[in-house]
């Protein structure tokens, strides 16, 4: 079917060039890298005044969270952070549920990359609740979905053609991973991989410019120190032993199956969750358990362990500071079950972080 003249003329109108799809991608870095440090600053700021009762933007996932002065009432924090949850993603966005890659996948193969603005806001609250109220979940996704919904806003708000505001969709997921993480390449590769339907020039280079930006835009502010810390030796080049390589595999194994594990789980525990018809109720409870199992750690280990991103685990285990087997083995079934249980029962959040703690934690086994 040959398209009319009119239709042509349409097409042509919406098809802007590479050099100026190129600036808007540089535009939506800029936009996500701060999108990305206003979540982590607002992550920050509930989560001291939730679990700590003051007023604050500083806090450094890195390290544990000190006791609260709320005692075994810190219990309840997580259901009330879960409560608030719920309202917001019912009335405002029911796609701020979850850990948001799945939705933006969706978004880009069935709705040629339109997402709706308000999500982008109510995912940036919601999640921000969630982690900073102890729901055992990670903050790469949300910041996937925020970046992605940032350059659809983008898109739609200048006339595109489809594949135009997918490729902005996918700049803006990946700006996010990058500004999270201080890792341009990953960010590209992560939107190449998951993101993009169509991989060629005039799609990679505004990918490539907008997870630059929104790295470069991450570092004035947090610096150029990465994610975790590791042990100098580690960037020695030491050859590998038979023996080392035969429990590199065999870790590649059992991390393999506890993915699958990890996955089926939380398939099989939204189901349940689904039974219960009362959203607030249903996410309560699965609160509640999590609360009771972070208090728990707390008065059995000293530390909440399980709450929130999890990254002062990763970063003990990296640095050799937790290297008890039975422990590592018991943070990993914990982190396992908070995780599935916090999703499951409607949390907003993302899957990374918690992959990250329960690789770490087997690996430390």
């Amino acid at each position: 079917m040959i398209p009319s003249k009119k239709n042509g003329e349409a097409i042509s109108r919406l098809n802007i060039g590479l050099f100026r799809l190129s600036l808007i991608a540089i535009f939506v870095g800029v936009v996500t890298g701060f999108g990305a440090l206003g979540f982590r600053g607002l992550i920050g700021f509930i989560h001291n005044l939730f679990f700590l009762g003051r007023i604050s933007y500083v806090y450094d996932a890195n390290t544990h969270t000190p006791g609260s002065p709320w005692g075994i009432f810190v219990i309840l924090v997580p259901v009330v952070g879960g409560l608030i949850v719920t309202l917001l993603v019912t009335k405002f966005a029911p796609e701020a549920r979850g850990h948001g890659v799945p939705e933006v996948m969706d978004a880009i193969y069935y709705s040629e990359g339109r997402i709706r603005p308000v999500v982008a806001a109510v995912k940036s609250v919601a999640s921000s609740i969630s982690i900073g109220t102890g729901a055992a979940v990670g903050r790469e996704g949300p910041i996937i979905q925020i970046g992605a919904s940032l350059g659809s806003t983008i898109g739609q708000i200048i006339p595109l053609a489809a594949w135009q505001r997918i490729t902005l969709v996918a700049a803006g997921a990946g700006a996010g991973i990058a500004a999270t993480f201080n890792t341009p390449i990953g960010g590209v590769m992560f939107a190449v991989e998951l993101m993009m339907p169509e991989v060629s020039v005039r799609t990679f280079l505004p990918v490539a410019l907008a997870t630059g930006t929104a790295t470069f835009i991450a570092r004035l502010f947090v610096g150029l120190e990465p994610a975790f810390r590791t042990p100098i030796a580690m960037s020695a080049h030491h050859p590998a032993s038979f023996y080392a390589l035969l429990l590199y595999t065999f870790l590649g194994v059992l991390t393999g199956l506890a993915a699958a594990l990890f996955t089926q789980g939380l398939h099989w525990t939204e189901g349940v969750f689904d039974r219960i018809r009362n959203s607030y109720f249903r996410h309560a409870i699965g609160m509640l358990i999590v609360g009771m199992m972070v208090y728990t750690l707390f008065q059995t280990f000293g530390h909440y362990y399980v709450e929130g991103v999890g990254y002062a685990t990763v970063q003990d285990v990296l640095v050799g500071g937790l290297d008890v087997a039975p422990l590592l083995a018991l943070l990993f079934a914990c982190k396992l079950i908070a995780t599935l249980l916090s999703l499951g029962s409607g949390a907003s959040g993302g899957i990374f972080s918690p992959s990250l703690f329960m690789g770490a934690t087997l690996g430390g086994v």
